[in-house]
């Protein structure tokens, strides 16, 4: 039996659905499209029925483990301006985007596939991102701890870049120093 999608999930269920979207991620990330379901449910820790009721096909798993790392890293905005003051927040935020790149390049054939069978997984996912990165730059404008004179948009174009020159889990110490120089960059006075 599938689940039907309108209806919300009991606590339980939800935690097993999360679950099965973190290991869905890493095991996408390792073994690409070809990744067995089965080690899928068994790293989430629940059967296989489990994992089929709540994602019938591949591409159905696949656009939703993206989708939540997506949505993940976009309600940390929020959640991060909240906790920290606004430098601190922006430059936590930019780790996440670190580490949904990271995700994002690791699941690329498995993605790719999922565009080959005619579903979009990126739709959207370029104007959410924009909106947090919006939320935390102006945050930190506000509070005059950055520069008013760059946008979202500049400020995602180097975000993009740096993942594509250091997103392996293996270069985040040189992804980390480069964001530190991006966010130096972006300090209120840096301008000269």
């Amino acid at each position: 039996m599938v689940r039907d999608p309108g209806r919300p999930l009991r606590a339980d269920a939800q935690r097993n659905r999360e679950k099965i979207l973190s290991a869905a991620v890493r095991v996408f990330a390792e073994e690409g499209l070809d990744a067995h379901l089965e080690r899928i449910a068994k790293e989430a820790g629940v059967g296989a029925g489990t994992l089929y009721r709540n994602f019938p096909t591949r591409e159905l798993l696949i656009e939703a483990a993206y989708r939540n790392e997506l949505a993940r890293l976009c309600d940390a905005a929020p959640e991060l301006l909240a906790a920290l003051p606004p430098r601190e927040a922006m430059r936590a935020w930019l780790g996440r985007f670190m580490d949904y790149a990271n995700a994002k390049l690791g699941m690329a054939d498995a993605l790719r596939g999922v565009v080959a069978s005619g579903v979009n997984p990126y739709a959207q996912s370029h104007e959410m991102i924009q909106d947090a990165l919006s939320r935390l730059m102006d945050a930190a404008v506000t509070a005059g701890v950055i520069r008013s004179d760059i946008s979202a948009t500049d400020m995602f174009a180097a975000l993009t870049g740096i993942a594509l020159a250091s997103g392996k889990p293996e270069q985040r110490e040189q992804a980390d120093r480069l964001l530190d120089l991006t966010l130096d960059g972006l300090s209120a006075g840096s301008r000269q």
